[in-house]
């Protein structure tokens, strides 16, 4: 009996799609282990394509450039993956914009920020290093700040409307204050350079957060003492 030429086909596709994703998962690891070693200007499309096994045409038509692959590689840093759904658009993430503690919100967003951070502080410093001398990887960085300004004022965003901001504070200031916060060079400064283990930084964060964006509670207490026991309970 012949084959289904369908069943073939789909076959054929399914097949070539994984060969795609296997190719590209190799060049974003060979490229992060070269430009860790040798830095983003000494590590050539050609390096790569050894150190992965995969045909330098195959590397351009999967990235088109060397900054490619550094914005594939900072991208699967952030995400934790390879999925092209933006994180904000991720379940975890709507479902902590749209809860009604914020308390509970904030040590949600700290954790994740935490993870973050931690997963792609070294490829961040590579683009830092990257942009001091390379036009467009510094238009990389440039569009990497805007979409944490972006992701960040959702939650400044979603406190304002909740009305829980402590008075005086407003909207703007609260994303600025988010943002400030939970940079990257924040972490460095702390985790890198200062030795903070993950989790007393995390704690700082959310205690920090919570004190200087949400009003203390009417019951008394300090609201930085309400995100310890919060995160204690989970």
């Amino acid at each position: 009996m012949a084959a289904d030429p369908k069943r073939r086909t789909s076959s054929e596709g399914a097949g070539g799609q994984a060969r795609t994703r296997l190719a590209r998962a190799a060049v974003v690891r060979a490229a992060r282990a070269l430009f860790l070693e040798h830095g983003y200007a000494a590590t050539t499309i050609e390096a790569i394509s050894g150190s992965s096994d995969v045909p330098p045409a195959t590397v351009y038509r999967l990235f088109s450039s060397k900054l490619g692959i550094l914005k594939a590689l900072l991208d699967a840093s952030i995400a934790g993956d390879d999925q092209a759904a933006p994180l904000l658009d991720r379940s975890d993430i709507r479902a902590l914009l749209a809860d009604a503690d914020p308390i509970k919100q904030l040590s949600g967003f700290v954790g994740i920020c935490g993870q973050i951070n931690a997963r792609s502080a070294p490829i961040y410093r590579i683009l830092l290093s990257a942009a001091g001398s390379d036009p467009q990887a510094a238009g990389l960085l440039g569009d990497y700040t805007r979409q944490r300004q972006a992701g960040q004022g959702q939650i400044a965003s979603t406190l304002a409307r909740s009305g829980v901001l402590r008075p005086g504070l407003q909207e703007q200031d609260a994303a600025d204050i988010i943002h400030a916060l939970m940079s990257p060079e924040v972490y460095r400064l702390l985790v890198d350079e200062r030795a903070w283990p993950l989790a007393r930084y995390e704690q700082w964060l959310g205690d920090i957060l919570v004190e200087q964006l949400l009003a203390r509670p009417d019951s008394g207490g300090d609201a930085a003492h309400s995100v310890q026991r919060k995160r204690d309970r989970q």
